[in-house]
C-alpha cells in the first residue's frame, strides 16, 4: 500500500478527512471541524465562510471569531455561550444570526475549533 494510501487509511479510521484548503492539507472530522486548531489561519476561515455562503466577514464576524479563539487557546475550551455573549456583548439571537449554521457550526466551525463533541 503507498504511503499517501496508508496515511489517509489512518486519517480515516481516526475519523479525519484531509481536504486541500487555500493550498494547505487540513484534517477535519466528519462533521466540518477542524481537527487541530493550530491549523487554522485568516486565509483558511475566508475560504470556509465562501463555502458556507458568506460573501465576507465584517468585523463583527472577525471580533467574534478571534474571540473563540483567544478563549480557546487561553482556557483550553471553547466559551459557553454565557461567556461569549458577555465578551462580545452581543445577544445569543444576534451571534446565532451572523453565522450560517449559528454558534456552533457556523462560528465555532470557522474559528477553527474542534467540534464540540469531542471535548467532553
Amino acid at each position: 500500500m503507498p504511503q499517501d494510501a496508508e496515511r489517509a487509511q489512518l486519517a480515516s479510521d481516526l475519523g479525519r478527512e484531509a481536504r486541500l484548503v487555500a493550498g494547505r492539507e487540513i484534517y477535519f472530522d466528519r462533521e466540518g471541524f477542524f481537527w487541530e486548531a493550530d491549523d487554522w489561519d485568516e486565509e483558511i476561515a475566508i475560504v470556509l465562510l465562501r463555502e458556507s455562503g458568506l460573501a465576507e466577514l465584517t468585523e463583527t464576524h472577525w471580533k467574534v471569531l478571534r474571540y473563540f479563539r483567544e478563549y480557546y487557546f487561553y482556557h483550553g475550551r471553547a466559551p459557553l455561550n454565557r461567556q461569549l455573549k458577555e465578551g462580545i456583548g452581543l445577544s445569543l439571537q444576534v451571534l446565532e444570526s451572523l453565522f450560517p449554521g449559528g454558534i456552533r457550526k457556523g462560528a465555532r466551525r470557522l474559528a477553527g475549533l474542534p467540534n464540540p463533541k469531542s471535548c467532553f
